[in-house]
């Protein structure tokens, strides 16, 4: 990597937009005429008026580019690399200042396409999955759709919108509102409102961007499972309900809190705030002789769990439509115990939960606030059980231009207590 030690020539990065020189702000008019070099796309030299700037037609290749820049003469004279929309925006900007580094670089950004469509449709996109197709595949895009309210994609001559759509609806995901946003900026700009369904086939503008957004409400389609796992299956095989996803137990946490559960084929098992059925359909593969009483007093959660356990085949599962404690009065002693839910109510269920656990049982409770940590313990040692505590910090990686990077899962605690002999 080249660390960037040059003389006094500085190269602006300059964004243009499908408006082409007549949209740019007055500073960026005057790094244009003041440059004694103007580097770009045919395309984009073409929109710039007549000058005596030479004039370089550079690759879209990242290393023609990074060529072109480097036998660039450190004569004193500034330069300007024209670019699409905000450089910094899944630009060239970040490439190059990784590898040229940036001191040489100054950029003088344009408003995004991105930025324009989702203007243009009247919809936040502070929330937004935003991605290139030019960069990520697209199963990953598709994949990450599946769990997003709101997308914006740059999508590419290979990866259409009509591509797009198909993918999305081969894999049952069709509760998007699609918007294809054309030529924005320019006297053609279009704006095609339509479902998926409607966006196959057609024919777009190549410049375009495509706004997805999630119909009120609609449940994730969950993710096609060939070989479901005894546990630890991936979040999104699961359908969860909106707008309350994220609720769920996540797939590294349910497998700590299963394994510390020690469920055995015979156990009887209660979930406790089952949710849509995670934990509870993963304990039923263990406990395939016993039985998993899987509480839920919440009717949309508990559709949603009966669901997920006809698709992953959880016949040990006991659903049970109902409030805790009070649904516990009918169901037999438990061997195992999971408590999970962030409300003020998790440690009186721990506490009527574990009146019920049978000798050598075991109880894990999950809570998301140290205040619940700290009465949970309480309520455990009043009732005489051995506790153990963890709090789990999961960052799952994410690619992102090639490279990985890190999201963070907001922190837990899992409490584990069982009775002493």
């Amino acid at each position: 990597m080249s660390d960037g030690r040059r003389g006094s020539s500085k190269i602006h990065i300059v964004g243009m937009g499908d408006d082409g020189y007549g949209g740019l702000t007055g500073l960026a008019r005057d790094r244009i005429q003041q440059a004694g070099r103007l580097l770009g796309s045919q395309l984009l030299l073409k929109q710039i008026p007549a000058s005596d700037s030479e004039r370089i037609v550079v690759s879209p290749g990242l290393d023609d580019l990074h060529e072109s820049i480097e036998s660039l003469p450190d004569d004193g004279q500034d330069s300007v690399l024209l670019a699409s929309g905000d450089p910094l925006f899944y630009g060239i900007t970040r490439y190059l200042i990784e590898s040229l580094g940036k001191d040489r670089f100054e950029v003088v950004p344009h408003v995004s396409t991105m930025q324009l469509a989702f203007a243009r449709v009247k919809e936040s996109w502070d929330d937004a999955y935003l991605t290139s197709l030019a960069t990520e595949s697209l199963d990953r895009v598709v994949d990450h759709v599946r769990t997003a309210e709101r997308v914006g994609l740059f999508t590419t001559d290979q990866a259409s919108p009509s591509v797009v759509a198909s993918a999305l609806l081969d894999r049952r995901i069709d509760y998007f509102t699609a918007y294809v946003c054309e030529n924005l900026g320019t006297p053609a700009e279009t704006v095609t409102q339509a479902s998926l369904t409607d966006i196959v086939g057609k024919t777009f503008s190549p410049l375009n961007v495509m706004v997805l957004v999630r119909r009120h409400g609609a449940a994730d389609q969950p993710a096609a499972v060939q070989q479901p796992r005894v546990f630890g299956n991936p979040d999104e095989v699961y359908l969860q309900s909106r707008p309350k996803r994220g609720l769920m137990t996540p797939q590294e946490v349910r497998c700590i809190a299963l394994a510390e559960l020690a469920i055995q084929p015979t156990s009887i098992v209660w979930d406790v705030g089952a949710g849509s059925g995670s934990l509870a359909i993963e304990a039923a593969n263990l406990a395939s002789k016993g039985q998993v009483h899987a509480i839920e007093m919440d009717a949309e959660d508990y559709a949603l769990m009966l669901q997920n356990a006809e698709t992953m085949g959880a016949k040990s599962l006991i659903p049970v439509h109902a409030q805790a404690p009070a649904a516990f009065d009918d169901l037999p002693d438990p061997d195992a115990v999971f408590v999970g839910g962030s409300g003020r109510f998790v440690p009186d269920l721990t506490a009527a939960a574990a009146k019920r656990l049978k000798p050598r049982g075991r109880i894990v409770i999950n809570v998301n606030s140290i205040d619940n940590l700290t009465s949970v313990q309480q309520v455990l040692d009043d009732q005489g059980l051995v506790c153990d505590v963890r709090m789990i910090n999961i960052a799952r990686g994410c690619y992102q231009l090639q490279r990985v990077r890190f999201e963070s899962l907001n922190p837990t605690f899992l409490v584990f207590a069982h009775r002493d002999g």
